[in-house]
Order: structure tokens, then C-alpha cells, then sequence
């Protein structure tokens, strides 16, 4: 019974993204593009605020090896109100023509978010335990994530070409619905990705940290 449930839903998924392959091809290349220009920009950043941000990231480092008690639940609110925050956003704006620049400005400025700290981490620790601690410290969370924040893109991106082609009101509003009932699923996913990243990605980070 649960495998046809799981079996449904991943033809469900592959289905969902195969109707709108061109969609997520944009918004992927978007994103990727975002990380490339987080990259370049901290390798191409002035002396000054690089050593500020690596001397950020070097007391973070040190707290987690001295095991200086951190706020879980500070944390906690903290991730999942920018995680919503942003979802809202997201949604907010794929519901208005004009508004699918800002939404693809989004999914940028997470590629971009994403591929800085990468890089900061590398700067930091080195290649491969930089690497190492991204994936361990990004990489679970952004297992969902990414594909949230890319889909709700892609789901506003649908609703605009709908909009355009197709101005009926009653359309428009069933269109509006359906990104609504889409975006609210994503945010769930947003949620369960805050709490990875907090009790899950942190929990490991502590305990492996002294070998950084």
C-alpha cells in the first residue's frame, strides 16, 4: 500500500515536471547562474570585507568546536520565518504579471546566496574540507529546499503565461487557485527543510566539527 503511494507520487512528480520542462530549464539556469555570480563576486571582492566575512564564518567554526550552547529554537524561528517569508513572496508575486521579474530575482539571489557561501567556506577551511562541510552543513536541507523555491518559481512562471494568453476572469481565478494550493504544499516543504537545517544539519555539524 505505501509503495503504490510512493510509486503514485513519484509519477506525480515526473509527470509535474515533464509538462513543464521548459519552465524549470529557465529557472534552473536562473539559479545556476546565481551561484557562478556568488562565486565570482566574493573571488572579486576587496581584501577588507572578505576578511570581515571569513572572520565571521572562522567564529562560527569556533563556537560550534567549543560546544558553546546554541540557541536551537532561536535558530529555529529564525530559519523558518525566512523560509516562509520568502515562500510567501514568491507566491505573492508569481500571482501578478509584472511581478515574475522579482520572482526570477529571487531564485538569483539564492544561486547567488548559495555559491558565496560555498565559496566563503572554501576560503576558509580549504578545498576539500570546505567542500565537506558545505554538503554536510547545505547540502540536506537544500535537498528540499531548492526544488521548493524552483518549483514555486515555476508555478508563478505557468500562471503569468496562462494570464497572457488567456484573459477570462474565470480562468484567471482557477489559475490563481491552483498556484495557491501548489505554493502551499511548497511551503510545507520549506518548513520540514527549516527543520533539518536546524536540528538535523547542526546536530551533525557539532559533532564532526573538530576534525575542521
Amino acid at each position: 500500500m505505501k509503495k503504490n503511494r510512493r510509486m503514485k507520487l513519484v509519477n506525480l512528480i515526473k509527470e509535474h515536471i515533464k509538462n513543464n520542462a521548459k519552465e524549470y530549464i529557465i529557472v534552473t539556469l536562473i539559479f545556476i547562474i546565481g551561484i557562478f555570480a556568488g562565486v565570482f563576486f566574493l573571488n572579486n571582492m576587496q581584501e577588507a570585507p572578505k576578511t570581515d566575512v571569513t572572520n565571521y564564518l572562522n567564529n562560527f567554526i569556533t563556537k560550534l568546536k567549543e560546544n558553546q550552547n546554541l540557541d536551537m529554537i532561536g535558530l529555529f524561528k529564525n530559519s523558518i520565518m525566512q523560509n516562509l517569508i520568502l515562500g510567501v513572496v514568491i507566491w505573492f508575486f508569481g500571482t501578478t504579471v509584472i511581478g515574475i521579474p522579482i520572482v526570477f530575482g529571487l531564485v538569483l539571489y539564492r544561486g547567488f546566496c548559495l555559491g558565496y557561501t560555498i565559496s566563503t567556506t572554501i576560503l576558509v577551511l580549504g578545498l576539500t574540507k570546505g567542500l565537506t562541510f558545505s554538503i554536510i552543513a547545505l547540502l540536506i536541507q537544500n535537498i528540499l529546499f531548492i526544488p521548493a523555491i524552483l518549483a514555486l518559481a515555476v508555478s508563478g512562471f505557468k500562471l503569468y503565461k496562462s494570464i497572457i494568453k488567456d484573459k477570462r476572469k474565470e480562468n484567471i481565478k482557477l489559475e490563481i487557485l491552483r498556484h495557491t494550493i501548489f505554493s502551499l504544499i511548497m511551503l510545507i516543504l520549506l518548513i520540514i527543510s527549516a527543520i533539518i537545517e536546524i536540528f538535523i544539519s547542526t546536530n551533525i555539524l557539532c559533532k564532526i566539527i573538530k576534525y575542521f
